[in-house]
């Protein structure tokens, strides 16, 4: 853990620097000089340094929360740059955590930022956790999001949960006092290909600003004791109709988080969830990017398939490979030899894992998706390739 030192003094008295910098704040009757005292002792935790962790941490650390702390393990990439504004063009290359801690004592120098260069893991969520007064979730995978939602739960630590994906978003508080968690929405993680992510699917830029922005309201609101949260209620939002639909959320009796209290530790849900195994009969195997590259290194023939769509493959694609984008697959399979090894793969391996699916389905037996897919070929194989 990394703690950045405030440059004013960070006792609960408000400096005269202070007091101009939050004037606007202090103006309101609801606020006042007491509740921007209290966001200046407040302590908030934010689960990824993202697409949604980017407006939240700036407004909270503009708004003068007195300590932010960021969960982040991974560096920044140019594809961010569409959607992660705390991060900028100079930053590329360099840990998540480094970029928006310097874009933060930028914004607000009274701010201490609390680091976790680090996965939050089963091992490390309570004690990354404990002390803060709310837990922001920014994360974009469902495995972490479970991880946030029984760790708020154990600590009582309320969460801000936000979630994107294309034109659409969803906001709320979950493990609130006499409030529901996200179990009581969604019992249990889904099977890792039914849901793709955003790096998959993708993300209008402006939707993790949009909800992320909701997220540091509703944060501020919990901590200042104003107005009606999303407390029971989950927000969804649709920026093509723009629209905004508010939907009531009853506690579960019988959720095994906040219900029943049957979920008593953490655990790894990214082992778990690949642990339900495909939502379909076939089970397909893996072969990691290193022992795909020493196999074509010795020259084997293998059919190797990129279900990528072509802007994609234009990026940059593994050599020997060939396009057939996974909207085309089900019309490539007659023209396949079934007794050569087929590989596919696409960007991080959900897209491939489907089109792997229908081939096996069809009766191809040696089928297998590259682990990962490009952006881990590029990780541990060839990093002179372009991420995206």
């Amino acid at each position: 853990m990394n703690a950045e030192a405030p440059a004013a003094s960070h006792d609960l008295d408000l400096s005269r620097e202070e007091l101009v910098r939050y004037s606007r704040h202090i103006l309101l009757p609801q606020v006042g000089e007491a509740g921007q005292q209290k966001l200046k002792k407040s302590r908030v935790l934010l689960v990824g340094a993202g697409g949604l962790g980017s407006p939240v941490a700036l407004y909270l650390a503009a708004a003068g929360v007195g300590t932010l702390g960021l969960v982040d393990f991974d560096t920044v990439d140019l594809s961010n740059l569409q959607r992660q504004i705390i991060h900028g063009s100079g930053a590329i290359g360099t840990p998540k955590i480094d970029s928006a801690r310097e874009r933060l004592r930028d914004v607000n120098p009274n701010v201490v930022v609390e680091s976790y260069d680090a996965r939050l893991t089963s091992g490390n969520a309570l004690e990354i956790a404990k002390g803060y007064d709310l837990i922001i979730d920014g994360t974009d995978n469902f495995a972490t999001r479970y991880l946030v939602n029984d760790t708020s739960v154990l600590l009582g630590i309320p969460n801000v949960y936000g979630s994107v994906y294309r034109f659409e978003g969803q906001a709320s508080v979950f493990g609130a006092p006499n409030g529901p968690c996200y179990r009581c929405l969604f019992r249990d993680p889904p099977p890792p290909d039914l849901v793709p992510s955003c790096a998959e699917g993708g993300v209008l830029g402006v939707v993790p600003g949009l909800i992320g922005t909701i997220q540091a309201t509703e944060a501020i609101k919990m901590l200042l004791g104003l107005g009606d949260t999303l407390v029971g209620k989950l927000l969804t939002v649709d920026v093509m109709t723009m629209s905004f639909r508010s939907l009531l959320i009853r506690k579960d009796p019988e959720c095994p988080a906040c219900g029943t209290h049957e979920i008593t530790e953490l655990i790894d849900y990214d082992e778990y969830c690949a642990g339900i195994g495909s939502h379909s009969t076939q089970r397909i195997e893996e072969i990691e990017p290193a022992r795909l590259a020493e196999r074509l290194g010795r020259g084997e023939r293998l059919e190797i398939i990129d279900v990528r769509e072509p802007y994609e493959w234009a990026i940059g694609h593994i050599p020997g490979a060939r396009l057939v984008p996974l909207s085309r697959i089900a019309d490539e399979i007659p023209r396949l030899d079934k007794r050569r090894e087929t590989i596919l793969y696409c960007k991080v391996g959900a897209r491939s894992l489907a089109a792997a699916q229908q081939l096996a389905k069809a009766g191809m037996t040696d089928v297998r998706n590259l682990a990962g897919g490009i952006l881990r070929w590029i990780d541990e194989v060839d990093p002179t390739m372009s991420r995206y």
